[in-house]
């Protein structure tokens, strides 16, 4: 498995985003947020991403913009966990919840925790038969 971020695994799907906001489950480990919906119809991929930082958090966008590079960079190496887990394809959306700029360490640590997470939540929701 690759462990790139490629453009087809990137959400961009406007209606896709508020579908997340209005019918997705949500696991928190603060920081990190993350907002899932389980796709019906089979994508491209298994899982289409996206990350936030509130503005309301960091007026400065180069700070907003630094911690969605930490974001990104944590999952594209901590994705693996989920793709070789889990059937079928979902759509994350990952929120930036604290207020303190962070250091990748601290990032890293809680991704790993909250795609732990997913997979039991998945896990357990979606049986094996």
């Amino acid at each position: 498995m690759s462990s790139k971020f490629p453009k087809k695994e990137k959400l961009k799907s406007e209606s896709l985003i508020h579908g997340i906001f209005e019918e997705g489950k949500s696991i928190t480990s603060y920081p990190l947020k993350l907002i899932y919906l389980d796709m019906k119809v089979p994508a491209k991929v298994k899982v289409q991403c996206g990350f936030t930082v509130p503005k309301r958090n960091f007026k400065s966008a180069v700070k907003r913009n630094r911690i969605k590079r930490l974001l990104r960079e944590s999952y594209r190496l901590n994705k693996e966990q989920i793709f070789n887990n889990i059937e079928g394809s979902f759509a994350f959306l990952f929120l930036y919840l604290g207020k303190d700029m962070p250091e990748y360490e601290e990032v890293d640590k809680k991704m790993q925790v909250i795609l732990k997470q997913f997979l039991i939540k998945v896990t357990n929701e979606n049986p094996i038969k």
